[in-house]
């Protein structure tokens, strides 16, 4: 299968267990609970999503039609020198179990790379990801109950992070929504965590430190 790329690049991961860690992010185009585009925000099962994730125009985007191509593009992102560490390529979109399949993940693995997988948790996963986030949208089911760590964006209505507690994940994050309300959603999200100490709170680091 071809692949739609939107990005491709180096930078540090901000957000959940692994904040600070460099990375290759591979975002790929699409996604399932949005189209992207502002006019059709209202609709989507998704509405706060910061990302764009539309088209294959971004840095070393593009339409691959092999795994190995895309596999070579990330291996071409990482620093030469790998002494260091393991290198990680970070695959998110949009929605990149979409596109992300075995093959892929079998070929970036042929590079040295850890995987790990940014995802809503609505589509299956295939065989090969290392570190698994699912990031659960209100009313959407999910597809993925258990991996490395559970990120829900706080708040949402009509989604109680007590729904999630019980699933199969070894770290339990809420990031306070941004936007204008980013600061009564850090007090919300900060208030949820004392009172429930099995969460914790995930800041988009990123944003702080001025990385995309």
């Amino acid at each position: 299968m071809s692949y739609g790329i939107k990005e491709a690049y180096y930078t540090l991961q901000g957000e959940g267990a692994q904040a600070g860690r460099a990375a290759v992010f591979l975002r790929f185009a699409g996604c399932n609970l949005w189209s992207g585009r502002e006019e059709q925000r209202a609709s989507a099962s998704c509405q706060f999503c910061d990302t764009d994730f539309v088209g294959t125009d971004g840095e070393n985007g593009g339409v691959y039609q092999t795994a190995r191509q895309v596999a070579e593009i990330v291996g071409n992102i990482w620093p030469k020198d790998r002494r260091e560490g393991k290198p990680l390529v970070v695959c998110t979109g949009g929605e990149p179990l979409l596109q992300l399949d075995e093959e892929l993940t079998a070929e970036l693995h042929r590079n040295g790379f850890e995987v790990a997988v940014e995802t809503n948790g609505t589509q299956p996963r295939p065989a090969g990801i290392d570190w698994l986030c699912v990031s659960p949208k209100a009313g959407v089911p999910l597809e993925i109950s258990k991996g490395d760590e559970l990120k829900l964006v706080y708040p949402q209505q009509d989604l109680d992070p007590a729904d999630y507690e019980k699933l199969e994940f070894k770290h339990f994050f809420l990031q306070p929504m941004d936007g204008p309300s980013a600061g009564e959603n850090l007090r919300a999200a900060i208030d949820y965590v004392l009172a429930h100490p099995c969460w914790r709170i995930s800041l988009q680091l990123h944003k702080i430190m001025g990385l995309r």
